[in-house]
């Protein structure tokens, strides 16, 4: 949903950035509110289709919430000259928001030019990588940077199967006009600079650019706040979108007579129950809406906030289907405390997990993240596996570590400190991108599903409360919805 389709009020329109000429700004003066403010608005749109190119296992999702959810990602060097729609170029560090340049849309083999503009431009230090080719152009990027080759799009450096090798064959201008096969160049080497540097991005109307002559990808679609006059880095951190409507705008949209029933998927984006929902409640009217009109739906949250809503899910569960997922890594309360103090304890979250147990759901817990050398041994596999399944959980799905740009440099910062000993393990690990290798990974899956046999676990296909009805059951007349309070 762009945000061009908000309408918002306020009453002092005259502290407000241009983008949200009649927001209501709240900050609070709690220590886990500090440096952050509040954006109030209303909503057009409240359901949101989920892109195709997400490849997840549904299509639509609610975000009462928008912002201080996304982790940074930057370029290329500020160098990088970019294709104007003149036809001249321009270095990437000098491009504003609203400057006309070039970049593609798909048409079959090719990718035919098109003209767009850069919504979003902005700039941090980053570790940086070296991309030559056979002609002799050089591109200096972020890890997370992508370029289209022959094999779709690749990162500079993520991780075997995703990343750039040599021989790759990036595709650039070609003769034609389109870029196509008659534009492909060869990837000669991909290095390490073994520096950080000062990498720019932008964001664009068509999702890429040419930068070096090359088709390259946007990292990351921050131009949402931009749409508000608001900037694409440190506002995208600190000043959070509200949808004060939400429930309400919800009801309309389950009424419309084109609204399918779907399952939505809430979560999985942006954390439904973060520290914000504790102020303003929009989860409780988004619950009943859903409830009301027997719409199926899942919730993953990191959080033990959902427990506040357990009465209104439970309502929800008797009439549609309804899914709860929560995240715990580890039980080493000690490792807790060092890794991620700023979360409810493990014991919390298993407290959590047991409530909805006993309330008759079928909670799936995701073991994650699981780290290297320190919680992937046989024995912290084994204790949380029995803890979950004490708790009542229906089934434990591992995810290991990532180490993307940003987290890596805090997480390695942290490793150095406290575990030097396994800076070289890391590095054999995570040394060429953010994913463990394949085989790794289904290493720890191996040893968590042999863990769940032993300790009597069952993988359900799904995760839904037990009793509840089939998915596109009777749609009972909703009751007059009722008025949203804020607190």
């Amino acid at each position: 949903m762009r945000w061009d389709s908000l309408t918002i009020r306020s009453d002092d329109a005259g502290t407000l950035p241009l983008g949200l000429p009649e927001a209501v700004v709240r900050t609070f003066d709690t220590p886990g509110f500090a440096g952050m403010t509040f954006y109030e608005i209303r909503a057009k749109s409240i359901i949101s289709r989920v892109p195709a190119a997400s490849r997840v296992p549904f299509e639509w999702t609610i975000n009462p919430y928008r912002g201080c959810s996304h982790a940074c990602v930057y370029c290329l060097s500020p160098e990088t000259p970019v294709l104007l729609a003149d036809g001249s170029e321009r270095p990437i560090a000098d491009l504003r928001v609203g400057d006309a340049i070039v970049g593609t849309q798909a048409d079959g083999v090719n990718r035919l030019y098109r003209t767009t503009r850069v919504l979003a431009a902005w700039s941090t230090v980053k570790p940086a990588y070296r991309v030559t080719l056979d002609d002799g152009t050089e591109l200096v990027a972020s890890a997370d940077h992508r370029l289209l080759s022959d094999r779709g799009w690749r990162h500079v450096a993520a991780g075997p199967g995703e990343s750039l090798d040599p021989g790759d064959k990036l595709v650039g201008v070609g003769q034609s006009g389109a870029a196509g096969p008659d534009g492909l160049r060869s990837v000669v080497a991909v290095e390490a600079l073994g520096q950080r540097l000062r990498l720019c991005d932008i964001t664009t109307g068509t999702g890429d650019f040419i930068a070096a002559g090359v088709v390259s990808h946007n990292c990351f679609a921050r131009n949402t706040h931009t749409y508000l006059d608001l900037d694409a880095g440190h506002d995208f951190d600190s000043k959070v979108i509200v949808k004060v409507n939400a429930p309400d705008l919800l009801r309309r949209e389950l009424a419309a007579s084109r609204w399918s029933g779907a399952h939505i998927a809430m979560g999985t984006n942006v954390d439904c129950y973060q520290r914000a929902e504790g102020r303003y409640r929009l989860m409780r009217g988004i619950i009943a809406a859903l409830r009301d009109y027997a719409n199926p739906f899942s919730i993953l949250t990191k959080g033990t906030l959902i427990t506040r809503d357990l009465d209104l899910l439970t309502q929800a569960a008797e009439v549609t289907n309804v899914g709860v997922s929560f995240s715990i890594g580890f039980v080493d309360e000690a490792m807790w405390r060092s890794v991620e103090p700023g979360t409810p304890s493990p014991r919390r979250r298993l407290d959590a997990v047991r409530q909805f147990a006993d309330a008759g759901f079928a909670p799936t817990v995701l073991i994650a993240p699981i780290l290297p050398g320190l919680t992937d041994t046989d024995e912290s596999i084994d204790a949380t596996v029995a803890a979950v399944t004490e708790a009542g959980a229906a089934s434990a799905v591992p995810i290991l570590l990532h180490l993307r740009p940003g987290a890596r440099e805090w997480y390695r910062a942290w490793l150095d400190r406290t575990h030097p000993h396994l800076a070289d393990r890391y590095q054999q690990i995570y040394g060429r991108g953010s994913y463990a290798p394949k085989a790794y990974q289904k290493e720890i899956g191996d040893r968590v599903a042999e863990a769940a046999r032993r300790h009597g676990l069952q993988r359900r296909a799904d995760h839904r409360r037990v009793d509840a009805p089939p998915a596109g059951g009777a749609r009972p007349e909703p009751p007059t919805a009722e008025q949203l309070t804020l607190i």
